[in-house]
């Protein structure tokens, strides 16, 4: 009842005219949270994968536009190889299990990484949630897989190349429409779960102001209340995007 209790204080709390568009979390912690149970790795991924479910649901119940989850990092890839195989097969049964959910809630579903290094079975239920998803338009779940952000950095000059385009007249919105999360705004508020403080290769270029909240909690027991107490740190923060307090009120009347 304590619980319930406050998880309603904390709904009350919030400004809904003041949540972020973009949510990313760098979900972290499932290993860990498992082995101080005396729990193999893979219960923790397992439990994390609930996780995903809850605060996918929590957020388009808010009626936030954009989470992006750092599912699988191009430095996973040398984790074991059990280990990884796990995740890959758990990947394929979650959008197996989760399409039908995400089309009965408006969800369109999309990645950013390389997801052409995923293995077949799980690159062909990728496709078929993003295909059957498209048309959705109440919120953006967007899974970053086979993802590292310098080489997203490095992938956009590529494309840039290959489509001639001119590097004379570059600007930071050209560039942009050329990384994976084109069309997406950049992330308002970054999660980092289970204590470490460090970003990790993720959205470097989209993460310029964003707003960034570290947690002890580990990723499994990130649940709505560890939400909701991210989103009031959010709104108890002033946004200056490098302005001085004077320019900030300026802009905001000229609006």
């Amino acid at each position: 009842m304590k619980s319930k209790n406050l998880i309603e204080e904390l709904r009350g709390r919030l400004d809904m005219a003041g949540l972020p568009k973009h949510v990313a979390v760098i979900m972290d912690g499932n290993g860990r949270w498992a082995v101080r149970r005396g729990m193999p790795r893979v219960i923790g991924h397992k439990k994390g994968a609930e996780t995903v479910r809850q605060v996918t649901e929590q957020c388009r119940h808010l009626g936030i536009a954009v989470l992006t989850l750092y599912a699988f990092s191009d430095e996973n890839w040398g984790r074991p190889k059990q280990e990884v195989s796990f995740l890959m097969d758990m990947l394929g049964s979650f959008l197996k299990a989760e399409i039908k959910t995400m089309k009965e809630n408006g969800i369109r579903f999309r990645t950013i990484g390389r997801t052409e290094r995923l293995p077949v079975t799980a690159r062909k239920w990728v496709e078929r949630a993003m295909s059957e998803t498209a048309g959705n338009t109440g919120m953006v779940l967007n899974l970053a897989l086979s993802y590292g952000g310098r080489g997203e950095i490095v992938e956009a000059i590529r494309r840039m190349q290959a489509v001639n385009a001119s590097f004379a007249g570059l600007t930071e919105e050209t560039f942009s429409a050329h990384l994976d999360t084109a069309g997406l705004p950049d992330p308002d508020l970054i999660i980092r779960t289970s204590g470490e403080k460090r970003i990790s290769n993720f959205l470097l270029w989209q993460a310029a102001y964003a707003e960034l909240y570290f947690t002890d909690t580990p990723w499994p027991d990130f649940d709505e209340k560890e939400l909701l107490l991210a989103l009031l740190d959010y709104q108890g923060r002033q946004r200056r995007f490098g302005l001085t307090e004077e320019q900030l009120v300026q802009s905001r009347g000229r609006r």
